[in-house]
């Protein structure tokens, strides 16, 4: 298209790339002259991380408290589930990761609710530290 007198911006917006991907393009062809340079070639990509923790043991996991397996804490955090998971299956898991795979789950995370309440006013009677004259 750029040959036949195309501006580079109308062969972006064709292709509905940016400008900078054209000009690429065009360096890639220029410096071989062959259209096959222009083909995107087949790529391995990067292997999934710890395959060993599948979404199955993620969820059982988390059904269990943190108090079981020994942990000083009763809520999971991203962090000590990632811990957790890499221990028991020997296969270890970056707390990003954890965090991206529970989000493709469909599982959210967040900060525990705290809930304050007073105190109850007969409390002191209950405990047997009131005295009655």
């Amino acid at each position: 298209m750029i040959a036949q007198g195309e501006s580079i911006s109308k062969v972006a917006q064709f292709f509905d790339k940016s400008n900078r991907v054209v000009y690429y393009w065009l360096t890639t062809y220029l410096k071989q002259h062959q259209a096959q340079a222009l083909m995107d070639a087949s790529r391995s990509g990067r292997p999934p991380a710890a395959q060993g923790i599948t979404d199955k043991r993620i969820l059982a996991a988390l059904k269990r408290n943190p108090l079981q397996p020994g942990y000083n804490t009763t809520v999971w955090t991203v962090a000590l589930l990632a811990s957790y998971l890499s221990d028991r299956y020997q296969c270890p898991i970056r707390p990003f990761t954890l965090y991206r795979r529970m989000k493709q789950m469909g599982l959210r995370c967040k900060r525990p609710r705290y809930l304050y309440s007073e105190k109850d006013p007969h409390r002191a009677q209950k405990k047997g530290r009131l005295s009655v004259s």
